[in-house]
């Protein structure tokens, strides 16, 4: 799968996540953003990293595929870059595409760990010039780079550590996310306030996962942050999110582009 390669090291700034769950129509058109990767977004005014991924059944940290679920991860120098892409038709396309679609922009509040060798930082007082301070759930970002030899050790845990990540108090939305198959996963998580997230980290399933992964050395990278949510809406798994902070410049132009990839012909003629 295509990615952009790196460009900022460390990596800072404001964090934006897309979840899609796309409509059956529009299966085929889905599958085509995986197939291109970050490569249609290169262009995009202070984009330092775009990760497309897929998911598992239902949207869920599963072995089985979903044919519909995918997720955007994208990294902006600025507030007001992250927010005029949020508004741009690469993003109304998935908008017109899906049947669910949760968008959002977020502060990164503490970060461990690296994702393709780049270690990411706080965001800047700088990159989100003229916020107010933010009073937004706290959302979680965790991904990992699997040893191919440990993988199937590893997915014994998964699936029970999922579950209680769903089912847990205080969890807002939760979502399994995966450059790979197998051996290349990421979980993007909502939640209402810290306490909740740290209930849910230090106990049950996940506690165990947790820990038989530092035993046994499952991973060859990982990347654990902690967000703030600047702004969101769309609806998920038929919930309505709203929040919006009002930080970005009265006179910002939003940006204008093809929807992604501009490939139109390549796309099956059912899409």
């Amino acid at each position: 799968m295509p990615n952009s390669p790196p460009l900022h090291d460390p990596l800072s700034g404001v964090v934006v996540v897309l979840l899609a769950d796309f409509a059956r129509q529009h299966q085929g058109w889905g599958w085509l953003r995986l197939v291109a990767g970050a490569t249609p977004y290169k262009e995009v005014p202070g984009l330092t990293m775009a990760k497309v991924m897929g998911s598992g059944h239902g949207g869920g940290f599963s072995l089985r595929p979903s044919a519909t679920h995918q997720g955007l991860i994208c990294t902006f120098t600025h507030l007001d870059l992250a927010q005029k892409f949020l508004d741009s038709t690469w993003v109304q396309a998935y908008r017109d595409r899906a049947r669910e679609l949760w968008r959002g922009i977020l502060s990164v509040q503490s970060a461990r760990g690296q994702w393709d060798k780049q270690a990411w930082l706080s965001t800047s007082a700088e990159a989100l010039a003229g916020l107010s301070e933010p009073k937004g759930p706290v959302a979680v970002l965790t991904r990992a780079s699997i040893v191919p030899t440990k993988a199937m050790a590893f997915w014994r845990y998964a699936p029970a550590a999922q579950a209680g990540l769903s089912q847990s108090p205080g969890c807002l939305l939760s979502m399994g996310l995966g450059e790979a198959p197998l051996v290349r996963q990421c979980t993007f998580s909502l939640w209402q306030d810290t306490a909740a997230m740290l209930q849910y980290a230090q106990q049950g399933a996940h506690q165990v996962a947790s820990a038989a992964a530092y035993k046994h050395q499952f991973f060859s990278e990982s990347l654990f942050v902690r967000m703030q949510v600047l702004q969101m809406s769309g609806v998920w798994q038929g919930q309505a999110f709203d929040l919006s902070n009002h930080a970005v410049p009265a006179d910002s132009s939003p940006l204008h582009a093809e929807p992604v990839l501009g490939l139109h012909a390549l796309e099956p003629s059912h899409v």
